[in-house]
């Protein structure tokens, strides 16, 4: 049966139910109307002309109009005869009324009276036996409406407990279905009889079933293939690669891996790696590094081929689209070992090579300027006006040696870890001064004024003051050189909770946003920049603060100068 008809069929049902309680209550409601209106329209106008007869009874002596009330009501009487018994006593009333008309005696009117009295007595009897009749037919009329309500109400209970399952079961069926073919169950079938709408489509699914399972069966083999091919791909990589589904199991590691993890493949395929992590220090950190990823991302110091090798670990998503979908979807990680042995022996033979050549720079130097500083002597003999000015371009560029060479030294110790900080109890204007103070030639050969902000209550630090000194001393001198002649600099410190505030601040050029964060690479210079320098101050600078725990950021902006600001905690 189609769901169009079943619907129609169910309809009907409740239509019919509907209709039958209806017409029940109906002809009821009407059969004890009609009821009432005969026993008042036939009864009860007889008992009201007996009533009024006999009150002209009483009167009929007294009053001549009494006797022509009488007659009226005797009249009326005649037309309303509704009982059998009632047209007898009507017609004895009648001779015993022409009785009286003749002799008019009182006997005559006690048996009128007593005739009266007869026709009231059986009009009341045919009212109490019609009233008995009444409520017989209404209780019979309750019970019948009661049992059809009773029986309406089973209907649809069982209407609404059945019917929607009877129309809804074809459409789980097809639904089902199609889940466990999704769940690449191909075996699955429908069975045909699902009604006339659904017979077809179980039909066309069980052959589209029938299909996917041959395809599937056919390419299984191809899959196998396939999967052998990206294995190979995989191990012929000479990077350790892992990799991660969604739920942190691993689904595949390369040779290379292995061995660095100690481990076969059969411990880690398929196996949750926190719960191998458990007993493998290696893998542990790794996936520490997944789950919490660390800004600065230092590389693994691991024991393999023999030697301390170093690896810098990437972590790379996984990402697709599915079809029907145009979000893509994570459904994994990649974690990828890359080999940077060869790069840090590189880079620690230049640091090396860097601190060897800056110490040995700086006995040369010294010799140069300790030479310089004689030649300057006049005791020796005055320069005249071109030596001297040789003589100044001497100094400046030995003490920018001077200056480079400590720089690269500084580089080199953060560089090697050796870096030893001495810290001690210190007031933020003793490091203010101290700049100023380093930086006073400087400033008055450019015509710089150097503006102080201090406050009267700030808490004092505990830091190595001689490398901070440091710091404050290289910004406030980046500050000198880039401030336009006979500019302004500012200098100060402030507090905020238990953060203490040491800045610098010029009014020059400023910095394109877009370096801000470059600034602090080693070896990097703004574009454009023409004052010369190293590329270093800044980075070293950086790396100090942060040893001590601080930070070192900048605000600035094209045209409106530069602010480096260093924070530390009290």
């Amino acid at each position: 049966m189609r769901i169009k008809n079943k619907l129609t069929l169910g309809i009907c049902i409740l239509f019919a139910m509907i209709l039958m309680l209806g017409t029940l209550a109906i002809s009821s409601v009407y059969e004890l109307d009609r009821n009432s209106r005969n026993i008042y329209d036939a009864n009860n106008n007889s008992l009201n002309y007996a009533r009024s007869m006999l009150v002209a009874l009483e009167k009929i002596d007294s009053d001549p109009a009494a006797l022509d009330v009488f007659i009226e009501n005797f009249r009326l009487q005649e037309k309303n005869i509704t009982e059998t018994d009632e047209l007898q006593a009507t017609r004895i009333l009648k001779e015993h009324l022409e009785e009286y008309q003749k002799n008019l005696d009182r006997k005559s009117i006690g048996k009128m009276r007593a005739d009266l009295y007869r026709i009231m007595e059986l009009n009341m009897i045919s009212i109490s036996h019609k009233n008995q009749m009444a409520e017989a037919a209404a209780e019979n009329s309750l019970l019948w409406i009661s049992v059809l309500f009773v029986f309406c109400i089973l209907v649809s209970i069982g209407l609404l407990a059945y019917f929607p399952k009877y129309i809804v079961k074809p459409i789980k069926e097809l639904i089902k279905g199609i889940q466990e073919v999704a769940d690449q169950n191909y075996k699955k079938r429908l069975p045909t009889g699902l009604g006339v709408e659904f017979g077809g489509v179980a039909a066309s699914f069980n052959k589209m079933a029938e299909r996917l399972e041959e395809f599937h069966d056919s390419s299984i083999s191809d899959i196998l293939s396939g999967k052998k091919y990206i294995e190979a791909i995989v191990n012929s990589i000479t990077e350790p690669i892992i990799g991660l589904n969604e739920e942190m199991q691993i689904v595949f590691v390369n040779e290379e891996a292995l061995n660095l993890l100690h481990l076969k493949k059969g411990d880690l395929l398929y196996r949750s790696a926190t719960e191998v992590a458990l007993k493998n220090d290696l893998l542990r950190r790794l996936v520490k590094e997944l789950v919490s990823p660390n800004e600065k991302q230092e590389p693994l110091k691991i024991y393999a081929d023999n030697k301390e090798s170093y690896f810098q670990a990437k972590y790379i998503p996984i990402r697709i689209v599915e079809a029907g979908e145009n979000e893509q979807k994570n459904i994994g990680n990649i974690i990828l070992l890359n080999n940077i042995t060869e790069f840090k022996e590189r880079d620690s033979a230049k640091t090396t090579l860097i601190s060897t050549i800056s110490h040995e720079l700086k006995t040369p130097i010294s010799a140069i300027l300790m030479s310089l500083k004689l030649l300057e002597d006049n005791r020796v003999g005055e320069l005249n006006d071109e030596q001297k000015q040789l003589s100044e371009s001497i100094k400046e560029n030995s003490n920018r040696l001077l200056s480079i060479t400590g720089e690269l030294l500084n580089m080199t110790q953060v560089e090697t870890g050796r870096l030893q900080l001495m810290p001690k109890i210190t007031k933020p204007i003793e490091l203010i001064e101290y700049a100023i103070k380093a930086n006073k030639v400087q400033a008055d050969k450019f015509g710089c004024q150097i503006e102080v902000e201090y406050p009267e209550k700030i808490s004092k630090l505990f830091v190595d003051s001689e490398k901070i000194a440091w710091v404050i001393t290289n910004l406030l001198s980046n500050a000198i050189r880039y401030t336009p002649q006979n500019g302004r600099i500012i200098i100060g410190a402030k507090q905020e909770g238990d953060i203490v505030e040491i800045y610098v601040q010029d009014f020059g050029k400023g910095i394109d946003p877009r370096y801000h964060q470059s600034i602090f690479d080693r070896y990097f210079r703004v574009p454009g920049t023409k004052v010369q320098g190293s590329g270093l101050g800044l980075s070293i600078s950086k790396d100090f603060v942060e040893a001590h725990n601080g930070t070192l950021t900048v605000d600035s902006e094209l045209g409106k100068g530069s602010r480096f600001t260093l924070r530390f905690k009290v």
